[in-house]
């Protein structure tokens, strides 16, 4: 009798500890919750469920930037780009550095974004950053488990001329790397005596390291993305005079049909924020990080509605599933977990 209950002992404590550390657990996983989801198409409701919260994942950054899921790894990595560091964030361990220096490698003292600002895998699955300090796109050379500061340059100069600041990329089926380069990351902007273009320009680097000037007409290009089919590409202006999102015609090495996607005119202009990053589903809807938060558009430009959110925005991510969607969110880190 007395075996007996000293087995029934040992169960009830252990169901105890099991049932101790499920609510530990739980605990860990509860995050703070910012912002709301203004509809202002039923579309939406096929998009985002009606009981979702936008989550903050992380916080405590200087200008996060550049979200990227790496399904390999199972982790988010972003930049943080006044610290010159990309980070990483799993569930398991929260936010810590990944790498760094992600943006700037030289040793003479600067001013300026100096960090890395877009972040994306190429074909192969190596991390490629937008350095806005070393003013070039380039390949960390080193695997993802095992990151370390050493990169190989992709691009750096169109017919000789350096570019600013490069701050956005994607890359298409056949490997070719297209990005833009407004001047953040230099110190007096567009004013700086080290610009060494008149434009600011959407290039395309070809496999065999060709650079290509494909716009050069967009005052202040920013975020960039394919629709499905890679046949048009889409561009964000983050110009404070004429902000939009700008959408072309891919042909070949050029850029045709440019026009208009959606004006910032139908914003109210109170709202914090500018057109920044963006990505587009597979079935051409777009989140594009702005006014207010992230604004939801079908693939023709229709403003479906908002992820509303009370400081400024600059990029956004999909989960491989594309059912959640991270955001850098000025000092934040938000998750939103789109449906179930």
């Amino acid at each position: 009798m007395k075996g007996m209950m000293a087995i029934y002992l040992l169960l009830f404590l252990s169901a105890c500890n099991s049932n101790d550390q499920s609510k530990n657990e739980q605990v860990m996983q509860q995050y703070k919750t910012t912002g709301s989801i203004e509809r202002s198409d039923p579309a939406l409701n096929e998009l985002i469920d009606a009981d979702v919260q936008i989550e903050i994942i992380a916080d405590g950054f200087d200008w996060s930037e550049g979200p990227l899921w790496v399904p390999s790894q199972n982790m988010l990595l972003f930049s943080d780009v006044p610290r010159d560091t990309v980070f990483k964030w799993t569930e398991e361990k929260g936010a810590e550095p990944y790498l760094t220096p992600s943006g700037y490698t030289d040793t003479i003292q600067r001013g300026g974004e100096i960090g890395s600002n877009g972040l994306l895998l190429d074909n192969d699955g190596n991390l490629v950053l937008c350095q806005c300090g070393n003013r070039q796109m380039a390949k960390m050379d080193a695997p993802l488990d095992k990151p370390i500061p050493k990169y190989i340059k992709l691009a750096d100069k169109y017919q000789g001329k350096r570019f600013s600041s490069p701050n956005d990329a994607v890359y298409n089926s056949a490997g070719e790397l297209f990005f833009t380069d407004p001047p953040y990351g230099l110190e007096k902007l567009a004013d700086d005596p080290l610009k060494e273009t008149p434009w600011n320009g959407v290039y395309k680097v070809k496999k065999d390291g060709t650079v290509i000037l494909l716009v050069d007409s967009i005052t202040r290009p920013n975020g960039i993305a394919f629709f499905p089919g890679q046949q048009k590409l889409l561009i964000a202006c983050s110009d404070v005079s004429k902000p939009n999102w700008y959408v072309y015609d891919v042909a070949g090495d050029s850029l045709t049909n440019g026009k208009i996607f959606y004006s910032y005119a139908g914003f109210d202009r109170s709202l914090p924020g500018l057109p920044d990053g963006m990505k587009i589903d597979k079935n051409g809807n777009v989140f594009a990080t702005g006014p207010g938060g992230v604004s939801v558009f079908n693939k023709v430009g229709k403003r479906l509605g908002l992820i509303k959110l009370p400081v400024s925005t600059s990029n956004c991510a999909f989960s491989p599933d594309e059912k959640t969607l991270y955001i850098t969110n000025d000092m934040n880190i938000l998750r939103v977990k789109l449906r179930k």
